[in-house]
């Protein structure tokens, strides 16, 4: 039996951002999982991770057409992918804090607004984590839940209705298809997270620098940021994330800078060991967010958790990539993209070959982020606030040599260069 699939514009959410819940989640589960097993004994490690399995177990999905994976993580050729979903979902704890999105009509939809690929190559290891707009136009296969019931395939549907159209637990699954479908990527393991884990995982690992080369002030997410140097915690994450129009040209686009931002100084703060060497925070991180995980059944199983915490931990800043994944205006809607094969292409073939990637792409005024250390846009002031730091770090070129030059119509930075949101509230 086929259900029917209700047509329907979906109604605008103003960046209700899940990427970075995301992935605090998965490093959080990471993080956990390795410091539990290096630092404590062995019954508590089994006892704790034990814990885990259960946990994700209970919701875990199975992904359609997923290949039998070897038993060590190190046997996969060409590395392996993490697809990290965001969900934009009200739940009955923080519906408040979101006003008409929450109250409205279409307070029951749930759309994957944040879906991020993130790629572990072989050795050397690389990291690529590829941010796929929401207002993507892209064909969506057909998908099944638990039930059997189908969805039929679309041809041409934003990126951001695939989870819904999964059906009640098939979300996850037709997100991964949607995904490989575009990319040619096979997908070993998926997650997907709700609304409450910016909140409570940024609080639990004390917070994120960011850094404003302008002020911010956003009336639909209540953000009013000086320019300067922050860390965000709490509802002021979350907003950080939403906002839209208060970065760069106001588009769904220009917020993925602030999304790189937060992951880029996420991943230092994990990866430096003040998370990731620091049980009782990791511990603190396993209580706060393991409800809101939705995992693939191929990511629960805790030493598999462990085994990708070993292949991440050692991996330098400068092969920490964030990229947008490259798009053109759709020529039938301005208000949306298509895809960009030629510049993806190129992209997809740098990470096969396991290159590091070279950011080309020079920021504009209409871009979410400057480099940490440049003048504000023209007309700019950044005199409210910390003054954001005058140094721009230089990522170390890699010895061999063996670099790709990403087209400059593909944006993002490494985990080496620090930057700055481009705030569009001159003030």
């Amino acid at each position: 039996m086929s259900r029917s699939v209700r047509r329907r514009q979906p109604v605008a959410r103003h960046g209700q951002l899940r990427t970075p819940s995301a992935t605090a989640q998965l490093l959080k589960l990471i993080g956990v999982a390795l410091a539990v097993v290096l630092v404590s004994g062995i019954g508590v490690a089994g006892y704790i991770l034990g814990g885990f399995t259960r946990t994700i177990n209970a919701n875990a999905v199975e992904l359609e057409g997923g290949k039998e994976l070897p038993p060590d993580i190190g046997a996969y050729p060409g590395g392996f992918d993490i697809l990290l979903t965001g969900v934009d979902t009200c739940e009955p704890k923080y519906a408040h804090l979101f006003g008409e999105r929450c109250t409205g009509e279409d307070s029951q939809s749930t759309l994957n607004d944040v879906n991020l690929l993130v790629h572990v190559s072989a050795e050397p290891r690389r990291i690529t984590a590829v941010s796929f707009p929401r207002d993507l136009m892209v064909p969506i296969p057909e998908c099944a839940d638990s039930s059997g019931t189908t969805a039929p395939a679309m041809s041409r549907q934003p990126l951001n209705i695939a989870y819904e159209h999964g059906g009640e637990d098939g979300g996850l699954n037709c997100v991964a298809k949607t995904i490989t479908g575009l990319t040619g990527e096979d997908i070993e393991f998926a997650a997907k997270v709700t609304f409450g884990g910016v909140i409570e995982i940024t609080d639990a690992i004390g917070g994120v620098d960011v850094c404003l080369a302008n002020p911010i002030k956003d009336r639909y997410t209540g953000l009013d940021m000086a320019a300067g140097t922050h860390t965000i915690q709490g509802i002021q994450a979350l907003q950080f994330l939403r906002t839209r129009h208060g970065v760069g040209d106001g588009s769904d686009l220009g917020r993925i800078g602030n999304q790189q931002q937060y992951m880029s100084s996420l991943a230092r703060k994990m990866i430096s060991g003040e998370v990731l060497g620091n049980v009782p925070v990791m511990l603190r991180l396993a209580d706060t967010g393991l409800n809101n995980l939705e995992a693939s059944t191929s990511l629960a199983d805790p030493m598999k958790i462990v085994q990708i915490a070993l292949a991440v931990k050692s991996v330098p800043f400068e092969d920490i990539v964030f990229v947008q994944y490259p798009t053109l205006e759709d020529p039938s809607n301005p208000n949306k993209v298509i895809p960009d094969t030629e510049s993806a292409t190129v992209l997809w073939d740098a990470i096969k070959a396991n290159k590091q990637l070279q950011i080309t792409h020079q920021n504009t005024e209409n871009d979410g982020v400057v480099l940490q250390g440049e003048e504000p846009p023209a007309g700019g002031t950044a005199t409210e606030g910390e003054q954001p730091p005058t140094d721009s770090a230089t990522p170390t070129p890699p010895a061999s040599g063996d670099v790709a030059q990403l087209p400059d119509t593909i944006k993002g930075n490494s985990a080496a260069v620090q930057t700055c949101s481009n705030g569009n509230v001159r003030r």
